[in-house]
């Protein structure tokens, strides 16, 4: 096991700079995910920690060990990928005994080993199986002992769930998260998944164009967005711009916005709020009321559509001289059921954050 030290790593292709002086320490024993859309650089810096991609720039080290030129084969990874990568010609046995064959480990122990690994992602009894003759799951599966049988310092993954359909990815998660526990494997996840990231992590790195553009635990990023791009990539968000101004400054300083022709509370989530902002307001978050009496911090609108789906009721309200604002309200909430067509006001909690745009 071992601790992850990126430290300042820049790699380019084609003169195209993908990572931009990029930093990022994981402890050893976490559950680090490294989420964003694609092109945004989380599998090149996967494959710089992998030894796929040697960094044009900076440094990359297990615990104290400079690995950053140090081969693939040297750097005691265990790597799950996206596609499974199993030999077609092997068996599940020798799909998971190949790693520790080549490390030229004795019969009996191989035998030993590959039978617990095997045992612990439920595959005993498929042990003499090619990967043709098995699920998308049970191949995951397979990909995951063979990563895992040889105990390496580092565990990496790389959308390992994306191919498998909903039920079984939410099964896997479970599997994952239990074998990499229990080994206290330094783990980096790369998904697009924001769901797969909020369920598994300890802390998430959110990339942008080569960047962090935030670092912090599920909790951190879905309540405490630092930007627009955080805020709508992390849950469903409603990121409307607005003209903010400053109240004082506290540690959580007060914000007044113009939203819809009306000023509004909220704080400020950003450092600075220079030039464009933008109001984070989440759809669960808000609240729907009768158009009168009028409330503080409400905005007046109309029920454009009402979804009902089971655990809530999603309606689009067209605010009055205003954009269009989502508003989720959830099984057991007392409002009233309003329809399509009905005016209501829409209230925006007061500790909303308006952020830099």
């Amino acid at each position: 096991m071992a601790s992850i030290t990126i430290d300042g790593i820049v790699k380019q292709f084609s003169g195209q700079t993908v990572l931009q002086n990029l930093s990022l320490h994981i402890p050893d024993g976490a559950f680090y995910t490294l989420l964003g859309p694609s092109g945004c650089g989380k599998t090149t810096l996967l494959r710089c920690i992998a030894g796929f991609y040697e960094p044009d720039g900076g440094r990359l080290l297990f615990d104290q060990d400079d690995v950053t030129r140090v081969s693939t084969h040297h750097r005691d990874i265990g790597m799950v990928f996206q596609d499974y990568a199993l030999f077609p010609d092997k068996s599940a046995f020798d799909n998971v005994a190949y790693g520790l064959r080549a490390r030229k480990v004795a019969k009996p122990e191989i035998a030993r080993r590959v039978g617990e690994a095997l045992e612990k992602v439920g595959l005993s009894a498929l042990a003499d199986r090619y990967p043709a003759q098995m699920s998308g799951g049970q191949r995951q599966r397979v990909a995951l002992a063979r990563a895992l049988v040889i105990r390496p310092r580092v565990l990496l993954m790389d959308e390992p769930l994306s191919n498998l359909d909903a039920k079984m990815r939410l099964q896997m998660r479970d599997v994952i998260l239990d074998l990499v526990r229990e080994a206290g494997i330094t783990t980096v996840f790369v998904t697009h998944d924001q769901e797969e990231a909020l369920a598994m992590s300890d802390r998430i790195a959110i990339m942008d164009r080569g960047s962090i553009a935030q670092l912090g635990t599920p909790e951190d990023l879905y309540g405490t967005p630092v930007n627009a791009y955080v805020a709508d990539f992390i849950g469903s968000a409603n990121v409307i711009p607005v003209a903010a101004r400053c109240m004082d400054d506290s540690a959580t300083p007060h914000v007044r916005y113009q939203l819809a022709g009306q000023e509004l509370d909220g704080v400020q989530g950003s450092p600075q709020l220079n030039g464009e902002s933008v109001l984070i307001a989440r759809p669960e978050d808000l609240s729907l009321m009768a158009p009168a009496p009028h409330v503080p911090n409400a905005l007046h609108g109309k029920v454009l559509r009402r979804q009902y789906l089971g655990f809530k009721t999603a309606y689009r309200i067209a605010l009055q001289n205003g954009p269009e604002i989502r508003v989720e309200l959830h099984a057991g909430n007392t409002v009233a059921d309003f329809q399509a067509g009905d005016a209501v006001q829409v209230l925006v909690p007061a500790d909303s954050r308006v952020v830099s745009a």
